[in-house]
């Protein structure tokens, strides 16, 4: 039976049930040291949270092609496989806190930020960093370091890989960092809001958002995967990286717990998208071998090696559904 992903901020039980799989993850110890991924210092067991954060950072740092630039085109952004590539990621970090919550029915909740990106009822400015999401209960708040709820400094959240500012890993004993609402370049003043969401999905207004992705494949395309990765129209996906800031700003974002709701929601908005239009991807394996990672049935860069395609990965509704679709 598939499991239900839920809005955690209607759903307190999967609210709490989340935070403790974190942190059980974030305790646990594997097999990997930090010398197998070239991170410099006393090599030390890897934690399983931990992983999660060098395999985002690895595939970042991965052009595509492979003499190209991964500020154009990586193994999981700024490219076509962009969605498939954090959907099959989404169900490894899914499968693990299953396990350590011993509970095959717990799934990921997602963070529906349109709601807190849009105007109040009443017509007032939308106010996020109020929003429910930032109470103790849920993730905490912003601060360097973040200081209140499960994931504060004094609770004993520790980030332990990062990336430095020449991009490189490299072990630290720190706080988790969060600065909503930065100005540009380095941030945004507001997340997307339900209009945003819905001009995404205008295909009269748009006519190639009806198509999942066309030539160049890269950051400047039309079609959905890239407006709902962010670097056309509003911003979607990018912009609540950049409004949230901090650790979820870097390459090593999934430092931050809150990056596992975001993504969740955007695969929820991708498959609200194949409802609609069929489960499709584009290119296909007519293309040249510059786009290998991003065409239909080459293998998805994950630390199971040759685990999954983006065909594969399209219709997962016998594992996951969700409850409700945008």
């Amino acid at each position: 039976m598939a499991v239900i992903r839920r809005n955690i901020l209607t759903n307190p039980e999967v609210r709490d049930a989340y935070v403790r799989g974190v942190l059980l993850l974030k305790q646990q110890e594997t097999s990997f040291l930090t010398s197998a991924y070239n991170i410099p210092g006393t090599a030390v067991p890897v934690r399983t949270y931990d992983l999660f954060v060098i395999w985002h950072h690895k595939t970042m740092r991965t052009p595509v092609p492979p003499d190209g630039d991964s500020g154009t085109r990586n193994a999981a952004h700024r490219g076509p496989v962009f969605l498939p590539w954090h959907r099959l990621m989404l169900r490894f970090m899914e499968l693990n806190l299953q396990r350590v919550l011993e509970d095959p029915t717990f799934g990921l909740p997602y963070w529906d930020w349109t709601v807190d990106g849009s105007p109040a009822a009443d017509g007032s400015p939308p106010s996020p960093a109020s929003s429910l999401i930032w109470d103790k209960k849920w993730m905490g708040g912003q601060g360097d370091p973040v200081n209140i709820g499960p994931f504060a400094f004094d609770a004993g959240f520790r980030v332990r890989i990062e990336s430095d500012v020449g991009l490189a890993l490299r072990q630290v004993d720190r706080g988790l960092r969060r600065s909503f609402g930065q100005p540009p370049p380095v941030g945004s003043p507001t997340l997307p809001s339900g209009d945003d969401l819905r001009a995404a999905f205008d295909t009269q207004a748009t006519p190639d958002l009806a198509t999942y992705d066309v030539p160049p494949w890269d950051k400047s395309s039309g079609g959905f995967r890239n407006r709902l990765e962010g670097f056309k129209g509003t911003g979607l996906h990018n912009q609540v990286h950049r409004w949230v800031n901090g650790d979820m700003a870097p390459a090593h974002s999934p430092n931050d717990p809150v990056f596992f709701l975001h993504h969740c929601n955007v695969d929820r908005i991708w498959e609200g998208w194949m409802r609609r239009h069929g489960r499709v991807y584009l290119p296909d394996m007519t293309e040249s071998d510059t786009l290998k990672g991003h065409r239909i049935d080459d293998p998805i860069v994950s630390p199971l090696g040759k685990d999954g395609t983006p065909g594969s990965v399209l219709d997962q509704t016998a594992e996951v559904t969700y409850d409700g679709l945008p």
